[in-house]
């Protein structure tokens, strides 16, 4: 909090017109805005101005904004820091990256002024009610549940046994349902960018993964094929919570 008494928000942006058109609407939205145009300078300011919360761009010169978030993530004044991020990248990678390093939020270029002033306010209201404290990591929807910690999996309340490969497998598909990735993107998320792998390894997971969890492996319904991209994870089958 400022001395005005108003919230302030962080802007690291290279580029002035898109700098000076954040801060514009966000001043009129009734923020104090601190500018930064690069990493270095931007973690020194969250130290010195202790914002409420960060709007980082993902390219930036020299270190970028993926560097950037995972470095406050690490350190505990601003391990807890409202992040949301701004990238001109609409690669499915780039955002989900964005998020698994810790950012609350992505905005893509180009942006509604409008809409980017909603989101950082939505994600200042649930840092307010407190919806960001941490409960325990699980997933649990209908017949399903994932303990993210113990590394544990129940289907219809029993226990399963599955390797660590295919349980970062399935973590990854149920926080990220209802969406697309291709083999690419999977191995780079799952198996990691270091690691060297052909893409029809993914393949031969899922089917493993598909005879643990489905119904009917041989007629899967949750972690779904989509024919010439990849495969998606649909929830729905699950039941309800």
């Amino acid at each position: 909090m400022s001395p005005s008494g108003r919230q302030t928000i962080l802007v690291v942006e290279d580029e002035p017109d898109i700098r000076e058109l954040v801060r514009y609407n966000l001043e009129q939205a009734g923020f104090d805005v601190v500018e930064s145009t690069d990493g270095e300078q931007a973690l020194q300011l969250v130290d010195e101005v202790r914002p409420s919360l960060l709007l980082l761009d993902l390219m930036l010169p020299n270190t970028d904004g993926l560097d950037i978030c995972k470095m406050l993530r690490q350190r505990p004044k601003s391990a807890h820091l409202p992040i949301v991020m701004l990238t001109a990248k609409a690669a499915e990678v780039d955002r989900v990256l964005g998020l698994e390093l810790g950012a609350d939020d992505y905005v893509t270029k180009p942006f509604s002024p409008r809409e980017l002033v909603a989101r950082v306010k939505a994600v200042l209201r649930r840092v307010e009610s407190g919806v960001t404290e941490e409960p325990r990591d699980t997933f649990e929807r209908g017949r399903l549940k994932v303990d993210f910690e113990s590394h544990e999996v129940w289907l219809d309340g029993k226990p399963l046994e599955m390797s660590l490969r295919e349980f970062e497998l399935l973590k990854f598909f149920v926080r990220n349902p209802n969406r697309v990735f291709d083999r690419l993107t999977i191995l780079d998320l799952v198996w990691g960018g270091d690691t060297y792998v052909e893409p029809r390894t993914i393949d031969v997971h899922v089917r493993r993964l598909r005879m643990l969890i489905e119904t009917d492996a041989a007629h899967p319904r949750l972690i779904q094929t989509v024919r010439g991209v990849g495969y998606k994870f649909s929830p729905d089958d699950l039941g309800n919570s």
